[in-house]
């Protein structure tokens, strides 16, 4: 994912990050979490960064690196976390049904309550901040269309004025 070019494999390999974390919840007992992730990380909230890309028009990167050795630091992360995975899935300790599964979990009735119930205003909320910015986002790239097209059709009267 870091190493992508495009944007929109970039948001594709995050996707692929996404399901990899699901697994992870799996493994540790939490099917519930598991799959609240993929419903709403590597589903909704991807669909929206992939809409936010393609309409905004940045599928493609600079070939130039902000920050020199960005890629080098990226792919050494990439290493050491492709080893912490091999050593956590290599001592199986507490990921086969063992510590994390004695606890007692809360069940997807109790979440769905107190959601809606206890914390329904940061819900409201949050939902409203996503929306707002999803309007924000169409209105800038609209603006800027506009902008284009006067221009495009200003170097066109000019064409036909020269003729």
């Amino acid at each position: 994912m870091l190493l992508a070019k495009n944007t929109v494999y970039s948001a594709l390999l995050l996707v692929f990050n996404f399901l990899n974390v699901a697994l992870i919840y799996l493994l540790l007992g939490a099917p519930f979490i598991a799959f609240t992730q993929i419903t709403v990380y590597a589903g909704a909230i991807m669909v929206l960064f992939l809409f936010v890309i393609m309409l905004l028009g940045a599928e493609t990167l600079s070939r130039k690196e902000p920050l020199k050795g960005q890629r080098i630091f990226a792919f050494i992360l990439a290493v050491v976390f492709i080893g912490e995975m091999v050593l956590v899935f290599t001592q199986q300790q507490g990921i086969s049904g063992g510590i994390l599964t004695d606890l007692n979990f809360v069940s997807p009735a109790e979440i769905g309550v107190a959601l809606f119930t206890e914390y329904a205003l940061p819900f409201e909320m949050t939902a409203a901040i996503l929306l707002a910015a999803t309007i924000g986002a169409v209105l800038f790239t609209h603006k800027e269309r506009q902008q284009r097209r006067i221009g495009k059709h200003d170097t066109a009267e000019e064409s036909e004025e020269s003729l």
